[in-house]
């Protein structure tokens, strides 16, 4: 067993979190999150998405919110776009990194983003040489890899190809996503092995769903071969607007419990963190997702 040294931790509530909600979050509100997680010592905060609102009403405003939160040395505030139009509304209101969204299921793209496979990639291509020819940086995410809620299992080749074709298009880092949570260990570790026969590992991260409760046993388990960059949104916020049945995303406190547990470096600290969670678990008026954060607030005085 070879476990990294080191984990970064992708902090994807501030957008993939707050997407899934019944109704849009204030962006004073979200800007609050956004500092608060900065506080944490977390280097990657993904903030927003220049989809259409009338798609995803949750991430309006995500110019007017890169414009005015304060950004700090060392820290990456990406963004999600979704077309070339997306990309210029990001840069206009000043995004420095910017990420593209693909999936390994036909069906799911087709529903996600009204096109098939091959077509989101010839339109990511157009965005990501776009982007990299002003010296943005391009994160690419692949969506369904050990799943899909319309076709069921998705085979490791097919995870490899869209993988393999994102980083050739010049994705720095590809974004492995469990989008139904419904992965086991073994099977998370055969999907990494294919893709790491065409993409270096160290380009790989884990974005692992907990529907079924086996988030933190598949991040183990890839971590085991080398993976050291792991997605998750605090307070366990999120799902999937197009994934019927999808509950959240692995919580950023449990991530950082194990890998502290394991001496593994983060250089996030945990009762900050857990500060954060609380606040937007209050401001929307619900229970936290994450147990590490339950349990805590069961040692605070009454």
């Amino acid at each position: 067993m070879q476990l990294p040294n080191k984990v970064k931790i992708v902090e994807v509530g501030p957008r993939d979190g707050l997407q899934n909600e019944p109704r849009p979050v204030p962006i004073k509100v979200r800007i609050e999150l956004i500092d608060r997680l900065v506080e944490s010592g977390l280097t990657v905060i993904e903030c927003g998405s220049f989809v259409s609102p009338r798609w995803v009403p949750q991430m309006a405003g995500s110019g007017e919110l890169l414009q005015a939160i304060g950004r700090r040395t060392g820290v990456s505030y990406p963004v999600l776009v979704p077309n070339l139009r997306g990309l210029e509304n990001a840069l206009t209101a000043g995004a420095r990194e910017v990420a593209v969204f693909a999936a390994a299921s036909e069906s799911f793209s087709r529903h996600n983003i009204n096109g098939g496979i091959d077509e989101s990639l010839e339109r990511y291509g157009e965005v990501i040489t776009r982007a990299l020819d002003l010296g943005i940086r391009v994160r690419g995410y692949v969506s369904c890899v050990l799943g899909c809620p319309f076709e069921g299992e998705i085979t490791p080749s097919a995870v490899a190809r869209v993988a393999s074709r994102l980083y050739e298009l010049g994705c720095y880092e590809i974004s492995l996503g469990d989008t139904v949570g419904v992965g086991t260990p073994l099977a998370a570790q055969r999907m990494v092995g294919a893709v790491a026969e065409q993409v270096p590992i160290s380009a790989l991260a884990a974005h692992f769903h907990d529907t079924y409760g086996q988030a933190l046993a598949n991040l183990f388990a890839v971590m085991q071969m080398g993976v050291a960059v792991i997605d998750s949104s605090v307070a366990g916020l999120g799902g999937c607007p197009y994934a019927p049945g999808a509950s959240g995303n692995v919580a950023t406190e449990e991530v950082l419990y194990m890998l502290d547990g394991m001496g593994i470096t983060t250089a996030v600290d945990l009762p900050t963190l857990l500060d954060a969670g609380r606040y937007i678990s209050a401001y929307l008026g619900k229970e936290t997702q994450s147990r590490v954060a339950a349990a805590c607030a069961s040692k605070l005085p009454k």
